[in-house]
């Protein structure tokens, strides 16, 4: 099976001058954990809700004033949608990633791929244990 097999195509992404308070509004009304930050339609990081609880909120800063773009996270992964569901299950294992962005061979995004997904496929449930004890371990820095 295939990642664009159990994937989600319903994607909202918000722009990285955006404000904090906009992007959790989004978070809230779509029930994501994860937007893509693009600019001028180019994919430029991930924002997702441990962002804005970490560097947001735990830091003090009022998420009406901070941007999207300086709480984001500007490394990111991804998957391509003709990959198998194992060679994701293992990129987030060792990435760490509970949800990665899906892209098409033109690097354009297409989807987002969760824990969730892989646990409700039709893969074997090993895949998906597999992956969720890689995303859960503790790793030393």
């Amino acid at each position: 099976m295939l990642c664009k097999d159990v994937m989600s195509y319903d994607i909202k992404s918000i722009g990285r001058e955006s404000n904090v308070m906009e992007a959790a509004q989004m978070m809230k009304q779509f029930n994501v954990g994860l937007l893509p930050v693009s600019e001028n339609g180019i994919l430029v990081g991930v924002l997702t809700d441990r962002d804005i609880a970490i560097r947001a909120v735990a830091a003090g800063m009022n998420p009406q004033e901070m941007t999207v773009g300086e709480t984001m996270t500007p490394n990111f992964v991804v998957c391509y949608e003709d990959q198998s569901l194992d060679e994701a299950a293992r990129l987030m294992e060792d990435q760490q990633m509970r949800r990665i962005l899906v892209v098409n061979r033109n690097k354009e995004l297409v989807g987002v791929l969760s824990l969730g997904d892989l646990a409700v496929s039709r893969s074997d449930d090993h895949t998906a244990r597999q992956a969720l004890k890689g995303v859960s371990e503790e790793r030393s820095v």
